[in-house]
């Protein structure tokens, strides 16, 4: 017998085997559970939100786009959106890349 297996033996108590599995298992699934709501949960309803914005884009609404640029709606089709970002000047949108609305920005 090795010194090492004599002191494990000696560190457990009679009579009493390994942990019970709850036990050993109950931090990693308290830290699923915060992750949970405090990351993953937040997230998806974001995206729910992001999501519903861009399906509910009409003609004449103002957008921000993922890359900066403010604009008026002018055509909606099914993914791409016509904006009017400054007098005669219209760009082709994919609907992915709007952002949100600027009223947004004055609400916060």
């Amino acid at each position: 017998m090795s010194t090492l297996s004599f002191i494990y033996l000696q560190a457990t108590p009679a009579g009493q085997g390994s942990p019970n599995m709850l036990t050993s298992l109950l931090p990693l699934l308290l830290v699923f559970v915060v992750f949970y709501f405090f990351m993953i949960r937040p997230q998806m309803k974001r995206q729910k939100e992001l999501n519903n914005f861009r399906s509910s884009i009409s003609k004449g609404d103002k957008i921000i786009t993922t890359g900066g640029i403010y604009g008026k709606v002018l055509e909606v089709t099914d993914n791409v959106v016509t904006i009017e970002i400054a007098n005669d000047v219209k760009v082709r949108v994919d609907k992915n890349a709007v952002l949100r609305d600027p009223s947004d920005i004055e609400k916060k």
